[in-house]
């Protein structure tokens, strides 16, 4: 197959991600799990080579060969848009290519809890989702985006690397500029933005004190901001951008944080029942008087605590809760379930305290792809 072909299979096949490795078939990951493209021949070092150049322009072979690893992102005619990351191992070239869906999600069609909807019009504060790599915070936050640009008459500018969703104009205006070719990098892009009479500012990741620093003084003068994080918890979050900062500034930024956050939604994907697709356990963390408290304070070891007690009236859930839910509507099994929980002991008692049986079995992981159905 040439890459446009192994592309198109990826989409095709239900897939989420290609992976081309020298010395091994190609490889597409399938609900999750990563499995070899039947009939294909291990990869010689020359044609995965030329696989990646084929879909790179010549800056970005440049910038390759010099960084020994690349972001893009292109359009593939007719089936749909691709991020992709280029680098060397062991001195060949490999990559992985994910695919981005045309259609971009709404908060309904991704099963999203829907306080998001709520927390999305309001007019300023700093908005956190969070995840590990891979457990779709990108397309949470378009669906986001998605919902404000359906609904509010506002100006949304974004900040990333690479772009990956393109989003239309609906009823707001949408700038989308990417790092490397429409700005130098994230820092920079919004101190500028800031003089662009931005309503809303997307920041695909917080790399750095100034870009966190410029993100809450932005949050603080009238502007929603969403940003993104490597974290797996509300908890963990705060912590890591207290963190950041040299030690004698940490207060200053712990008690900035407490008044701009307006909440941080965690992610991770799990495996639905059968292994068909996956779907998004969110733990859910609004800051409320009592959760800023924490946060002013430096209790911020209590917030699972407060998320929990306050689940009900705020519409704040942990995993738990969020895997007790998942569970009660036989969406995923026990045993997915205790696998994802970070307290698998307390699952267990609160599954038997509150008589929930669930489905017990995932059945068989699809052994192939061919005619593999579906997408995470």
């Amino acid at each position: 197959m040439t890459i446009q072909e192994l592309l198109k299979a990826v989409h095709d096949r239900g897939g989420s991600d290609l992976h081309l490795k020298a010395g091994r078939p190609p490889m597409i990951r399938l609900h999750g799990e990563i499995l070899p493209v039947e009939g294909e021949k291990p990869l010689e070092i020359d044609d995965l080579t030329s696989y990646v150049y084929a879909v790179i322009n010549s800056q970005q072979r440049s910038t390759l060969e010099r960084d020994r690893e690349l972001d893009f992102s292109f359009y593939l005619r007719g089936v749909a848009r691709f991020r992709g990351n280029a680098f060397f191992q062991k001195g060949a070239v490999g990559a992985v290519f994910r695919l981005i869906p045309a259609e971009i999600p709404s908060i309904d069609s991704l099963g999203l809890a829907p306080i998001l909807k709520e927390l999305v019009t309001r007019r300023q504060g700093f908005f956190l989702v969070t995840g590990p790599t891979g457990s779709g915070k990108t397309t949470t936050l378009a669906a986001l985006i998605n919902h404000i640009n359906s609904t509010q008459r506002v100006h949304i500018m974004t900040l990333e690397d690479p772009i990956e969703y393109v989003f239309e104009d609906k009823l707001s205006v949408i700038n989308q500029r990417e790092i490397g070719t429409d700005t130098h990098d994230f820092a920079q892009g919004l101190r500028r933005a800031l003089r662009q009479d931005p309503d809303v500012i997307l920041i695909g990741e917080l790399r750095d004190p100034e870009t966190m620093t410029t993100a809450m003084n932005a949050a603080e003068t009238g502007h929603l901001v969403f940003g993104t994080l490597h974290t797996n918890d509300a908890k963990q979050s705060i912590d890591r951008i207290i963190d950041t900062f040299p030690p004698e500034q940490q207060n200053q930024i712990r008690m900035q944080l407490a008044k701009c956050l307006l909440g941080v939604v965690a992610q991770r994907l799990i495996r639905r029942v059968g292994g068909e697709g996956r779907l998004a356990l969110q733990e859910i963390m609004i800051n409320t008087s009592t959760v800023q408290k924490l946060i002013e304070d430096n209790k911020i070891g209590a917030i699972g605590k407060a998320i929990e007690d306050s689940a009900e009236y705020y519409k704040m859930q942990s995993f738990n809760q969020a895997l007790l839910g998942l569970i009660a509507r036989n969406a995923v099994t026990v045993e997915e379930a205790l696998s994802y929980s970070p307290n698998p002991n307390d699952l267990r008692i609160r599954l038997q305290t509150e008589g929930i049986v669930g489905t017990s079995s995932a059945g068989p992981t699809p052994p192939g792809l061919r005619g593999a159905g579906g997408r995470p």
